[in-house]
């Protein structure tokens, strides 16, 4: 607790969202003209604010008025529900302006669709209407000091008193529910909805991560919060079905790293054509007639294509397969989807930020111009996941018909 005091950090004491009226979007189209529209704003500074581990308080605000927060929420609750295809595109554009702005939202997305499948009636209904107001959600899953990330030592009496701590809290800084896992007095997970400002509860802005810098993902502690009963969501009830929690959660961490690569290729490109000097064995006069660097960014257009492609598919699959009961096999055909674009929105992620520099040159390297950027948050973005066993899964449903394990990561 002394170590985190003394750090240079901010926490709830020290900033808070505010909470504004969001508009409803109504359909697909206004959804992606929306995510367009923020995008144009937040890539003005994305670059600066990543240097200087500056928040992006004023883009999420943009993003929660604009209505962007609540478009996955089932019309029958008043949301627009958009299709999974259009949730990934809006992700991927807002990624590539920033990426770090892409993921603070991400997490509500997933616990939208956890409420959705294992809340009661009441808790749906007040859920969906603060978010369609205007309130944000933030995660408190993660644990540091366990033996995996699906262990929890935070525990929640039946009287509810919440005591723990939590890391990795990505969201939770903006937010004003902050959800937490924890473990009931039967041993059995649940997921605690407190509100910002409830005694007891301190988020710390103490994450040092060399990407993704901004997005805030440090520690939430929680001592003696008292939770309201009403607020306490079984989430342990979704894995009594089939579920598709683990591909929604994991297609929109595909579209943030596809969002990436999109970023870092545009940037390859306008270098290239501006600013970097061709190789002199090329003899040529642009850095953009070099046929070796042309063919480089014909194959990262491609492969950027291809994921893409494969980004959609599975945006197809989760609406085909959420459209009908689901099924163990429905299901898994919806992971194995979202699993193999993952597989190459991390990949063109990563090759691309690197290329990005390869390209344009050793003044590509200089601080003034932060292109470095795109590959710590390639780096940092894509290990939240091993995408070596989405490569498993994937060859063990297709060869053996083995059907994934039932988890947030596939």
């Amino acid at each position: 607790m002394s170590s985190l005091a003394d750090a240079n950090v901010q926490s709830d004491l020290d900033i808070a969202p505010l909470l504004l009226p969001a508009k409803v979007l109504r359909n697909d189209a206004q959804a992606i003209k929306a995510a367009h529209e923020l995008a144009q704003v937040a890539r003005l500074q994305a670059a600066k604010r990543d240097q200087l581990r500056k928040l992006p308080w004023s883009e999420i605000e943009q993003f929660t008025r604009s209505g962007l927060g609540s478009i996955s929420i089932p019309r029958e609750y008043g949301g627009p529900q958009v299709s999974f295809v259009t949730l990934a595109e809006v992700f991927a554009i807002i990624s590539a302006a920033d990426p770090a702005l892409g993921q603070i939202p991400q997490n509500q997305f997933g616990i939208l669709n956890l409420i959705l499948g294992s809340a009661t009636e009441a808790q749906k209904r007040q859920l969906f209407k603060s978010v369609l107001d205007g309130w944000r959600i933030g995660n408190a899953g993660p644990e540091r000091g366990t033996k995996n990330t699906l262990e929890l030592k935070a525990r929640i009496t039946a009287d509810g008193v919440l005591n723990g701590q939590k890391f990795y809290s990505t969201g939770a800084l903006f937010a004003h529910w902050v959800a937490v896992k924890a473990l009931n007095d039967d041993g059995k997970q649940v997921l605690a909805f407190i509100r910002r400002g409830t005694p007891g509860l301190r988020i710390v802005d103490d994450w040092s991560g060399f990407g993704q810098r901004t997005t805030a993902s440090g520690t939430i502690l929680l001592n003696n919060v008292q939770v309201d009963p009403e607020l306490v969501v079984d989430n342990w009830r979704i894995n009594d079905t089939p579920n598709i929690q683990g591909a929604v959660s994991q297609l929109i961490q595909a579209a943030i790293d596809a969002g990436i690569a999109r970023g870092a290729i545009d940037d390859a490109i306008d270098f290239v054509k501006t600013r970097a000097r061709p190789w002199i064995d090329a003899k040529v006069e642009r850095a953009s007639d070099d046929l070796y660097v042309i063919a480089d960014i014909g194959r990262l257009k491609i492969e950027l294509h291809a994921a893409e492609a494969l980004l959609r598919k599975a945006g197809q699959v989760l609406d085909d397969v959420s459209a009908a009961p689901l099924t163990a096999e429905s299901a898994a055909r919806a992971s194995i989807a979202v699993a193999e674009a993952k597989v190459l929105t991390t990949e063109i992620s990563l090759l691309a930020s690197e290329k990005l520099l390869e390209l344009a040159g050793s003044r590509a390297t200089l601080a003034e111009f932060n292109l470095d950027r795109h590959w710590r948050n390639a780096r940092v973005h894509t290990l939240h996941d091993p995408v070596r066993w989405k490569y498993h899964a994937i060859g063990a449903y297709r060869l053996n018909g083995t059907l994934p394990n039932r988890h947030s990561w596939i």
